[in-house]
């Protein structure tokens, strides 16, 4: 079969690799229909995160099932899924308690000796605690599908964000970074009933869609000027709750900046390039709290997938390229260049 794979930074390439089987009975295997570039995947194309020359990459898919091992019970071949972007066994203590990312037996779409998710098919170890059925009949419906594919990734972390962050009734929120994480957290926040959500972004066509997934503000600026902006609009307090989704020493330092005292900052943006890190006295003096991490987003599907199939919540928006599978060496320059805010893969 056909799968990305990447060989140094800035070469991606789509290549011939062996055909995903059930190596044991509690794997399946899972045809692609759509899977999508992530933000994160940037850092491995920039080489700001290593990897294996020929390691495969891609960590959001959804598909049709292909085949089961003898021990799955939950889904069987032809059901469409939603992978969530790490499997985990489901039934382990962290599973139990909700933090799938931390599962004992779990692991993420294209670690080394694992398939990727930009690829004609998956093999999906723990099946019955990893995939997701959704109807069959979305399967038909291009943008019902697009919406479906946010929920292995982006709309789960956005979610995971605002949670940390405390949106709630009444609350402002303000969220750092104009990706489709940041994007999906404003989705997220409005869903969570805030009153007012600040979206900082300088990207109009990014910060037209927040204002669409439901942004009241938008700030367009960085660093001191960005702070002193969001104090201007929140009576010079801050935000009771702030998204953090970029991931540098730069955005956590205006998270902080903005968070109103007794405020929380939910962080999810993978983090990069920082050197000398917060200056926890400031968080101490103010009572700010700091949650966050790897969104466990099997966790949150059961909750977020009833709205989107219902499209009280559409987060396909997200999406503003499309390639096929042979083209996504050219999706990862277009959003490496910023052309692209995330681009979705037809297989």
């Amino acid at each position: 079969m056909r799968a990305t794979t990447i060989h140094a930074p800035y070469d991606m390439r789509v290549e011939d690799v062996p055909e995903p089987a059930v190596q044991r009975p509690t794997d399946a295997v899972v045809r692609v229909l759509r899977a999508c570039i992530c933000g994160s995947d940037l850092w491995a194309y920039r080489g700001e995160a290593a990897r294996q020359p020929g390691q495969r990459i891609g960590h959001e898919f959804l598909g049709v099932v292909e085949e089961t091992g003898a021990e799955v019970g939950t889904v069987r071949r032809g059901d469409l899924v939603v992978a969530p972007f790490v499997w985990s066994d489901g039934v382990c203590d962290y599973c139990r308690e909700g933090l799938t990312t931390s599962c004992e037996h779990g692991g993420f779409w294209g670690s080394v000796g694992s398939d990727g998710g930009q690829g004609e098919a998956v093999r999906v170890p723990f099946a019955d605690g990893t995939l997701v059925r959704l109807p069959k009949e979305a399967a038909s419906d291009d943008r019902l599908l697009s919406a479906l594919l946010t929920l292995s990734d982006v709309l789960g972390t956005g979610h995971h964000a605002a949670l940390g962050a405390g949106a709630r009734p009444g609350a402002t929120v303000a969220v750092v970074g104009d990706g489709a994480v940041g994007l999906c957290a404003v989705l997220a926040a409005k869903r969570l009933g805030a009153e007012r959500i600040i979206a900082l972004g300088r990207h109009e066509v990014r910060t037209g869609i927040a204002r669409r997934f439901g942004a009241t503000d938008v700030v367009a600026a960085r660093g001191e000027e960005a702070v002193e902006a969001v104090r201007a609009l929140t009576r010079g307090q801050g935000a009771h709750a702030v998204v953090e989704a970029v991931g540098t020493e730069q955005s956590m330092r205006t998270a902080v900046g903005i968070a109103r005292d007794g405020g929380a900052i939910g962080f999810v943006g993978v983090p990069h390039g920082s050197g000398t890190g917060l200056d926890l006295s400031v968080m101490f003096d103010r009572n700010i709290a700091l949650r966050g991490g790897v969104a466990p987003v099997r966790t949150y599907i059961p909750e977020l997938l009833p709205d989107v199939l219902e499209g009280r919540v559409d987060p396909s928006p997200v999406f503003d390229m499309t390639v096929g599978l042979e083209d996504v060496p050219a999706g990862y320059r277009a959003m490496d260049e910023r052309t692209a805010l995330k681009v979705l893969v037809t297989t």
